[in-house]
């Protein structure tokens, strides 16, 4: 009953009183007392039904909630069989691919001879290294090829610059492997082809020896290379680059001290013997796996000759920003050894890069690499972009990795018999997954953020998370059919050392995502549909996380947009925005970020090539647990995790080294570590004339395809080539 009905309850039975006291025949005071009595007790009776019976309805609600079960994990399901086509692979010993070795004579492109004798170049074999690396004919699909053409790309990332040592990207989407960054010590990439994965390609270092107690590594460089100024290459950059680069705190590189420092703090040492000649030194038994940090985009040599002048530790005019920025986008040609040259730029249209003079590999005919002598990036706003321009005919390549608009479309296409390319598809090696700031101090900048990451902490929340997320749903509305299925985080279903078994895997249960977050004192105390803080100094509040995504990742902000409503439908606001990638890697390593969807890298695929990122071993991973100026609070399973990565990292035994694997990645999607969303398989198209593709080609294996294909091996037939933007022109210093 109502306050105001009350009221004129009690002025009725008064009023009916007094006109029974006032009148000629009114009864005796006690009847009057008796009407009254009877008429409160009945209206006492009506309350009190009213109040059981809202009594008994919260009960039935309150017992309806408690009745609710809490789903447990169920097992995860295997993958759907698909025969997509493709080819078998090859495995070879890296020995029948690539060598080093002088040959009699060397020969070059005629354009390129005709600046020789204008006096513009220096003879052939005076600006290859002593014993160049041989690309053998054993190791090609096609055979030797002859000069000319262009590869035609796409990038959607801004060129920020050329110093890539500091964590400045030229724009990915290949930019960095066609061009210079990815020179390292050695390579990973064309592993996939190889009969073992123990021993990296030779690249910069031709080989090297380990001493008698597995603790000093002996490398030897090629000897007489140069940079694509004509600068000699030495030992000095290698030394220039891990020194100031890697190991200096201040340049943000994309390694860190972190990756060589053992857990009793002992920092890999690295020095010079001579010119030609480096030594490493680390306080365990051939640690095989550092293999994998001197490789690619990890240990990317840097010429000392330009960037150590403007390095703030030798210029004191310098500051570390300076020292970052210090090759913008426009100051060409970059400085490269690396088959391509970025000669030309076009801010967000165009970029183009020619043959490097000075590239120190030749085929066994003593042809000096690449074949091809162009190569030539148009710029967009989507990563899709490449793959419409594929489809147009306008590129020769695309990494096919947003299902939802490229999948269907691009295998249609490659049915044409007009169609220029060919597609093939790899293991279930693209997933995506949100990652949750874990850090209770990195970032962290007032009392919200204390709150958010001690929620994100809690395993509950994470797991509640995992139920909320509709996975076979968010695949299905990417793409009809079997080419994407569920994905709870962890290893990669497409990795050799992937266990099915180790998956504890959380199904959609929305209810169960409910009845966890209420067990955290989340309640929707206002009405609005979404749940409030109600204790702590965010009381009252909404429960509101901001979310980014990679804006060139088309599927993260597909996936993201989904999550806002799925998530919201158990009382979650999702306040998403997309980023660029430079902006996004500012943010992450800031620590000032809440959730971040985004695409598996490859320590989900082949974890042993990047065991050091799996868990908080180091201090920048991995990328939701970093440490900043305070020591990281790990929490209990992270202890574990780490103790199973430092223990996987060094194993040699295949069988054990699986059985690690396994039971981290039990203990991984147990406690969701990460949220995972989706997987499935990386689409690769290629176009048709190029030769020397070699059979199953993966597009993201140990590194992505631009680094798996060699790309100075491919050639194309002189009736097939298309025509170049800037023919016969080399780079040209100032």
């Amino acid at each position: 009953m109502s306050a105001k009905r009350k009221l004129w309850t009690v002025i009725s039975i008064m009023a009916v009183a007094t006109m029974l006291v006032t009148s000629c025949a009114a009864p005796a005071p006690q009847v009057v007392e008796k009407i009254v009595t009877q008429v409160v007790k009945e209206e006492v009776q009506v309350v009190q039904t009213q109040v059981v019976e809202k009594v008994v309805e919260k009960e039935k609600v309150v017992e309806k909630e408690t009745m609710v079960e809490i789903q447990g994990p169920v097992p995860f399901p295997e993958a759907v069989s698909l025969d997509l086509g493709g080819s078998e692979v090859k495995r070879q010993p890296i020995s029948e691919i690539v060598t080093y070795k002088a040959l009699d004579s060397y020969t070059e492109p005629p354009w390129i001879t005709d600046l020789v004798t204008a006096g513009k170049l220096p003879p052939v074999a005076d600006r290859l290294p002593k014993e160049p690396q041989v690309v053998l004919t054993s190791g090609m699909s096609s055979g030797i090829g002859g000069y000319g053409d262009v590869w035609r790309d796409f990038s959607a990332c801004p060129t920020a610059g050329w110093n890539h040592g500091a964590g400045v990207t030229a724009g990915w989407f290949g930019i960095e492997s066609m061009s210079f960054a990815y020179q390292a010590l050695v390579k990973t990439g064309p592993l996939w082809r190889a009969d073992q994965d123990t021993d990296p390609f030779p690249n910069l270092a031709m080989n090297w020896e380990w001493s008698a107690d597995g603790k000093e590594l002996t490398m030897n460089l090629i000897e007489g290379a140069k940079w694509s100024d004509g600068e000699p290459f030495t030992a000095d950059d290698v030394i220039f680059t891990y020194e100031d680069y890697i190991l200096d705190p201040n340049v943000n590189s994309w390694q860190q001290a972190g990756q060589w420092t053992w857990p009793d703090g002992t920092v890999a040492k690295l020095e010079k013997v001579d010119d030609y000649t480096i030594k490493w030194t680390f306080p365990v038994e051939k640690p095989i796996e550092k293999f994998y940090q001197m490789d690619e985009q990890d240990f990317n040599v840097m010429p000392a000759h330009i960037f150590k002048p403007l390095h703030p530790k030798y210029n004191p005019d310098m500051d570390y920003k300076d020292f970052e920025n210090a090759q913008p986008p426009d100051q060409l040609p970059q400085y490269t050894m690396g088959p391509w040259v970025a000669t030309e730029y076009k801010t967000d249209e165009l970029l183009i890069m020619r043959r490097n003079p000075y590239f120190w590999k030749v085929d066994e005919t003593g042809q000096q690499l690449p074949y091809i002598d162009e190569a030539v990036y148009q710029k967009g706003p989507s990563g899709t972009g490449r793959t419409l321009c594929v489809l147009a005919g306008g590129c020769d390549h695309t990494n096919i990795e947003n299902p939802s608009t490229e999948y269907i479309e691009t295998m249609k296409r490659a049915q044409d018999a007009d169609a220029h390319f060919v597609v093939s598809w790899g293991p279930e090696t693209l997933s995506y997954s949100v990652m949750v700031n874990q850090s209770d101090s990195l970032g962290v900048k007032d009392d919200r953020d204390v709150a958010i990451r001690e929620l994100f902490r809690t395993p509950e929340f994470r797991r509640a998370l995992s139920h909320a997320t509709d996975r076979d749903g968010l695949a299905q509305s990417i793409v009809r059919g079997p080419f994407l299925r569920a994905f709870p985080g962890g290893v990669n279903p497409g990795s050799p050392e992937f266990d099915r078994a180790s998956v504890v895997y959380y199904p959609y249960s929305p209810d169960t995502a409910k009845k966890l977050l209420a067990s955290l004192g989340f309640e929707d105390t206002d009405g609005n549909g979404i749940l409030n803080w109600t204790s702590g100094a965010l009381s009252g509040q909404d429960l509101v996380i901001a979310m980014i995504a990679n804006e060139d990742q088309q599927e993260a902000v597909t996936l993201s947009n989904a999550l806002v409503s799925a998530w919201g439908e158990v009382g979650i606001k999702l306040n998403f925005r997309p980023v660029t990638s430079s902006a996004g890697t500012e943010i992450t390593t800031s620590g000032e970020w809440d959730m971040y969807v985004t695409r598996g890298g490859q320590v989900w695929a082949l974890p042993f090539t990047r065991c050091t990122e799996m868990a908080p071993v180091t201090a920048n991973n991995p990328a939701w647990h970093r440490e900043g100026e305070k020591p990281r609070n790990l929490m209990p399973f992270e202890k574990e995790l780490v103790d199973l990565t430092n223990r996987y990292c060094v194993e040699r035994d295949p069988v054990k080294r699986q059985a690690l694997l396994s039971e981290y990645n039990k203990i991984f999607t147990e406690n969701n570590y990460a949220i995972g969303l989706i997987v499935g398989r990386y689409g690769l198209a290629v176009a048709k004339r190029f030769q020397n593709v070699n059979p199953g080609l993966p597009t993201f294996l140990y590194q992505f395809v631009e680094d798996a294909i060699m790309s100075e091996q491919l050639w194309t037939a002189p009736d097939a080539q298309v025509p170049q933007v800037r023919p016969n022109t080399i780079p040209v210093y100032k």
